[in-house]
């Protein structure tokens, strides 16, 4: 392990006003959002809405890194390049899933934890001679009267250990994700509590194998309502809970945290990370590692008229760019570009 490699890696991924873009969809769940537009679930179409979002002009000046999923690392542009050349040439990082899912907890109904541990150090090594400097390993939560449980919540601290010691000792930065779905109808003061939790016993785990912590990127979720929840929470009140649990349980000495998006629509995640950087300095670096909230719409301009390239690129770049002006505190409330055209 160089820690300073690792370190450096995970400030240049997390520092504002860039952050990082995930397009790491599982085959299924990429076919799931092709399905309702029409795109036929192709490997070769895919690869073709792939190469639309890693060869669009000018977004690593928003953007600091990609996840990809494994298919995809693997993948060329039509005219022969690999999407890792191109993203070396923009000045991209390149990031790797690398779980394989998650899978029902034993003796847990409702509860799953995430599997990919067995051969994992040889995924990594390979992914590495690829070029990728950063990985992502996901863990999922959800919310109701039982669950999440302790023993499950440990039970994925623990794999997380193990994964963030595999890819430290590659060289790789990990990227962990313990995300509480918003999947639900509790209150926003339930998701703190199990969030605050959940992120006590992650890093607590994390501390007592002494990994390296400044190598390390917090994928987290924002503390949210469930959808189900027949309430509205201001976006100044989610982004005040959202950091307070934040700064009470994550280590300062952390390389950074990102924000997924799970399930926001696109105004709503751009608009809470910008009350975020409007409540003072913070200890870490914060900025976004979205999805559908950049890529919806470029992926609905696409599907309409796969011929229009520039006008789909246009617009994943117009939501990368609102999403970086939010971890400046700058975002004007522009609405992002396609909506009512």
């Amino acid at each position: 392990m160089t820690e300073e490699f690792l370190a450096q890696t995970a400030k240049r991924l997390t520092s504002p006003p860039k952050g990082i873009l995930a397009i790491d969809e599982s085959l299924s769940t990429c076919n799931k959002r092709f399905e309702p537009l029409g795109v036929p679930t192709t490997i070769e179409k895919r690869q073709e809405y792939r190469e639309l979002l890693i060869t669009t002009p000018g977004i690593e000046d928003y953007i600091s890194g990609y996840i990809l999923f494994d298919e995809t690392i693997r993948q060329s542009a039509l005219d022969g390049r690999s999407f890792t050349s191109i993203m070396k040439e923009k000045g991209l990082d390149i990031g790797i899933k690398v779980d394989e899912g998650p899978v029902e907890f034993p003796d847990h109904p409702g509860e799953k934890i995430t599997k990919g541990l067995i051969g994992l150090d040889a995924r990594l090594k390979e992914y590495k001679a690829m070029g990728a400097t950063f990985a992502k390993w996901r863990a999922v939560y959800t919310i109701t009267d039982t669950t999440p449980s302790e023993v499950c919540m440990k039970a994925n601290a623990q794999i997380f250990v193990k994964y963030v010691q595999a890819c430290q000792d590659n060289d790789i930065v990990p990227l962990v994700e313990p995300e509480v779905l918003m999947n639900g109808n509790h209150l926003i003061e339930k998701c703190y509590e199990v969030t605050a939790r959940n992120l006590q016993i992650v890093f607590d785990e994390l501390k007592a194998a002494q990994v390296f912590l400044p190598g390390i990127i917090l994928k987290t979720n924002m503390v949210l309502p469930g959808q189900g929840a027949d309430i509205t929470v201001d976006h100044a009140e989610i982004a005040r809970m959202t950091i307070k649990c934040l700064k009470e349980k994550v280590p300062e000495e952390i390389g950074g945290i990102v924000f997924l998006s799970g399930g926001q629509k696109d105004e709503e995640a751009t608009m809470r990370l910008q009350e975020m950087h409007k409540l003072g300095s913070l200890p870490w670096p914060l900025t976004f590692s979205y999805g559908r909230a950049i890529q919806d719409h470029a992926l609905e301009s696409w599907a309409a008229n796969p011929d229009d390239i520039t006008t789909a690129q246009d617009a994943l770049l117009f939501a990368a760019r609102n999403d970086s002006l939010a971890t400046l505190g700058q975002y004007k409330g522009e609405a992002h570009l396609g909506k009512g055209q």
